[in-house]
């Protein structure tokens, strides 16, 4: 059990947290939400102690360990996998290095005889003879393959390294858990896997995640930090926010009786105030008028950006024909004879392990690279927009976002114009002017989704286009998608994201493709598309979804 009592924290005038009191209990997930600099990652530092409070204390239980998923990627680099992931039970750590130590001098004395003894024994209350099986079986079911383990963390990929980090954090089974992004650069098996650890998981969890279905799958609670406060519902992430606007359309409705009763009293009293006989009414009314309050409702931190997608006409019978699409990216054919014959109304899901095949096909489908061999064909309908999922360079200037934002959209239109569709992405008043090159990553998502609105275009290519987003410009992207009556090709490691939007799926693997007009959760639970995976992956089991 964690708790925090009176927490308050401020930078300057802003308020983060103002005397927030909340208990976290055994047994529970909590997913905390907010949004973005609401504070999420913040309180995580406060309940771990790596940030002090300017006010209040967070206290755990007697004997109680906490483990928290670490985010530096560089802080074990001269230690070896295992040795990282036993390193989260730090004191089982200490202990193990202690024994491993007088087990190898050469000399053992009578005291080193005492003390291993002693070592024997804390070394089992603390589950020390489970610690290797344990280990293998995190990293393991984190894909972390076994000729891995040995090495030392300097020499793994940086999405390894993430992968390792949770395994330390999962490690020994701590009381308290704290998860910031856990999801972040795991593949759909890694996740559900995740899941299923989490969801058998006795003790304490609070974690921070942008993955809606993760959330929905995990959490027993739902922590809303909103108005410098933080607010728990008993639930997942889907029940807290069909609650929350129940609740939100309850006290507008409530105001708005409240407003109309008000207006009916000042005409009455305005009326009748000079009749003598009505005066006593009229009296009596403006007491009850006095009486009437609206409930304040202040302003949420959440803002949804207004995310709408117009083609300028419809598709064609023609729209997109690929055949023997063949690329060879640094030594490796990551495309491989590929066809493709897109339909009106396709909406695509791109899935497969290798990332790097669908941005490339995007990439050579946008026209930003050329195949090696193969051609294809877009119908002379065909308007498209690309988002491609690195995007740096279109910021890569010293532009402002009005002058930014004005190169793509239409001559005629000026700053006013500009100013507008800003502020429907949530850049509005001073936010239109800053420059492009301090906007951070979810602000440069939402800059490239305006540009592609701008288009007008009637097939929309989008890769990882959730990434950097928070909940709420998630969802609003995610709500324009689904009424985007055209095409769209796309990929996503959001769940939630493309099983609303998909209904045709194109799994890219290494050994074929597997392509199926279905929905993404029919497809992964069909038999059929398990055989023929299996068929494909026949002697590649080092292959994941």
């Amino acid at each position: 059990m964690i708790t925090a009592t009176n927490i308050t924290l401020g930078y300057g005038k802003r308020i983060l947290f103002k005397d927030v009191n909340i208990k976290f209990t055994p047994g529970n997930c909590y997913g905390l939400i907010g949004a973005n600099g609401a504070g999420k990652s913040t309180f995580l530092k406060i309940l771990s102690g790596e940030i002090s409070p300017d006010k209040g204390e967070v206290s755990i239980g007697p004997r109680e360990r906490m483990a928290v998923l670490r985010q530096d990627q560089f802080a074990f680099d001269e230690e070896t996998v295992f040795n990282t992931v036993i390193m989260g039970h730090g004191q089982l750590y200490k202990v193990m290095a202690e024994r491993e130590a007088i087990y190898a001098k050469p000399d053992f004395s009578e005291a080193d005889g005492v003390r291993s003894a002693e070592l024997e024994a804390e070394f089992a209350e603390m589950n020390g003879y489970e610690a290797e099986s344990e280990a293998a079986v995190l990293l393991n079911g984190l894909g972390i393959p076994e000729e891995l383990r040995q090495k030392r963390m300097k020499e793994l990929e940086g999405g390894d390294k993430v992968r390792v980090l949770l395994a330390q954090a999962l490690f020994g089974n701590p009381d308290v858990l704290l998860l910031d992004e856990p999801t972040n650069n795991l593949d759909l098996k890694s996740i559900t896997w995740l899941e299923d650890f989490l969801s058998r998981f006795a003790n304490t969890v609070i974690v921070v995640s942008h993955d809606r279905h993760f959330l929905n799958q995990v959490c027993t609670h739902t922590a809303d930090i909103d108005f410098s406060r933080i607010q728990v519902y008993v639930g997942n992430y889907d029940f807290w926010y069909h609650a929350s606007q129940l609740n939100l359309k309850q006290k507008q409705n409530e105001n708005r009786k409240v407003s109309e009763k008000a207006e009916e009293l000042k005409a009455f009293i305005q009326r009748f105030s000079s009749n003598a006989s009505k005066a006593k009414q009229a009296t009596s009314r403006k007491k009850l008028l006095d009486k009437l309050t609206l409930e304040d409702m202040p302003v949420s931190s959440r803002k949804y950006p207004h995310i709408m997608f117009k083609p300028e006409r419809p598709c064609g019978d023609i729209i997109l024909e690929v055949k023997g699409l063949t690329k060879v990216v640094d030594g490796v054919k990551v495309l491989d004879n590929f066809d493709l014959i897109v339909r009106k109304g396709d909406k695509i899901a791109f899935v497969g392990g290798n990332g790097l095949a669908r941005t490339t096909l995007f990439q050579i489908l946008a026209g930003e690279m050329e195949p090696d061999s193969g051609s294809f064909r877009w119908g002379v309908t065909i308007n498209h927009a690309y988002f491609p999922k690195e995007h740096s360079a279109y910021f890569d200037n010293d532009l402002t976002l009005i002058q930014w934002l004005g190169q793509y959209s239409p001559p005629t239109e000026g700053e006013t114009f500009a100013r507008g569709f800003l502020g429907r992405m949530l850049f509005s008043g001073d936010e239109a002017t800053k420059k492009t090159s301090v906007l951070s990553g979810g602000e440069k998502v939402r800059c490239m989704l305006a540009r592609m609105m701008l288009t007008g275009a009637n097939v929309l290519i989008l890769d990882e286009p959730t990434n950097h987003l928070d909940l709420e410009s998630i969802t609003a992207l995610n709500d324009g998608l689904i009424a985007y009556g055209d095409v769209i090709l796309f990929a996503s490691h959001d769940h939630e994201f493309v099983s609303t939007v998909a209904n045709r799926i194109i799994e890219l693997t290494p050994c074929g493709v597997i392509d199926r007009v279905m929905g993404f959760d029919d497809y992964l639970e069909s038999a059929e598309v398990a055989a023929e995976r299996d068929r494909l992956y026949h002697g590649h089991a080092d292959l994941t979804l």
